[in-house]
């Protein structure tokens, strides 16, 4: 049956603009993304089919355009406006950054960290250089790691934080084995950087570690 032909009040797009975008599951959510079915499947069912070959949200956002190939219904182009979508969120949340105070909007620095780091099949270690009001200058990838460590060079990282001119700073780094909890060498290394950039006048106000649902503030931890 296609949707067209279902009850107004169990469409998606109904649905949304009655009860809105939080009152939809993430098929739901997902088919008005996709607007059209294939044959035999209206656009739900092919949501579906997708959230159960990938296995989340979160896979199916981390996937490559390889992983599309042999998907009845998923091309080029929705693999394009996937991303677009994705990247419009990045950059929507990194206005929100740059517009105020970090330390004033905590979730908005965890969403941004969890699109930029969650999912990725190596570790990588990302900064967020701020000026003195706390606001965004940069975001930016500064190592990238194998799967299990990341080698992180605290003078390179203090170089980049002088050449923006940061007064304070935010790093991120994410764990693909899914456990949140910082290692010995992760409390190390945010000690070494703290020291090495407060010999600069820099502060660290920060470092997140982003693992599968979780984002660990080591601040919170009583690390800094």
């Amino acid at each position: 049956m296609s949707i067209t032909d279902w009850p107004a009040d169990s469409r998606p797009r109904e649905k949304l603009l009655r009860q809105g975008a939080g009152a939809l599951n993430d098929a739901e959510l997902l088919a008005i993304f996709l607007r059209v079915g294939i044959t035999g499947k209206s656009a739900v069912d092919l949501a579906r089919d997708l959230l159960q070959h990938f296995g989340s949200l979160q896979a199916l956002f981390q996937a490559k355009l390889d992983d599309f190939a042999h998907i009845n219904g998923i091309g080029d182009a929705k693999y394009a406006q996937l991303q677009a979508v994705l990247e419009m969120s990045r950059r929507a949340l990194c206005e929100e950054l740059k517009a105020r105070d970090t330390l004033s909007s905590p979730s908005a620095v965890r969403d941004f960290l969890k699109l930029r780091l969650r999912g990725l099949k190596h570790e990588e270690f990302h900064g967020l250089f701020l000026d003195n009001s706390h606001k965004l200058i940069a975001a930016e990838t500064l190592f990238k790691g194998t799967l299990s460590e990341t080698r992180v060079y605290p003078r390179e990282l203090a170089r980049r934080a002088l050449e923006l001119n940061a007064a304070a700073l935010i790093v991120a780094h994410n764990h693909p084995s899914g456990h949140a909890e910082p290692s010995p060498a992760d409390i190390l290394l945010t000690s070494q950087l703290q020291h090495a950039l407060a010999l600069l006048d820099i502060k660290l106000l920060d470092h997140f570690i982003v693992a599968a649902h979780r984002v660990v503030s080591l601040a919170e931890l009583g690390h800094l």
